[in-house]
């Protein structure tokens, strides 16, 4: 399953992340700094599963996240509508 990666705010010490920018995560590791992937993969590793996480006050098959350098990038990630049809589906 692919999940779609947004980012929702950016204060990116670096510049590296700018708000509004998405990326694709399928088989590899998309271009994102290092210190965000590492907080982001186990919510998206658990999504390609077939998991569904704590959203808020519900359980969703999405997640945000906070950079660790003071949560200046907040990071939301979410399975494709078309692979969720594709669950449902059972294909």
């Amino acid at each position: 399953m692919k999940v779609k990666l947004t980012i929702k705010e950016s204060r990116c010490r670096c510049g590296y992340h700018h708000t509004g920018e998405t990326y694709l995560v399928g088989d590899i590791c998309p271009p994102i700094c290092h210190e965000l992937w590492h907080a982001a993969y186990p919510n998206i590793f658990a999504l390609q599963n077939g998991a569904s996480l704590d959203f808020g006050n519900q359980r969703d098959r999405k997640f945000e996240v906070r950079c660790p350098d003071q949560g200046r990038v907040v990071l939301v990630g979410e399975i494709l509508e078309t692979d969720l049809d594709k669950v449902k589906d059972g294909s």
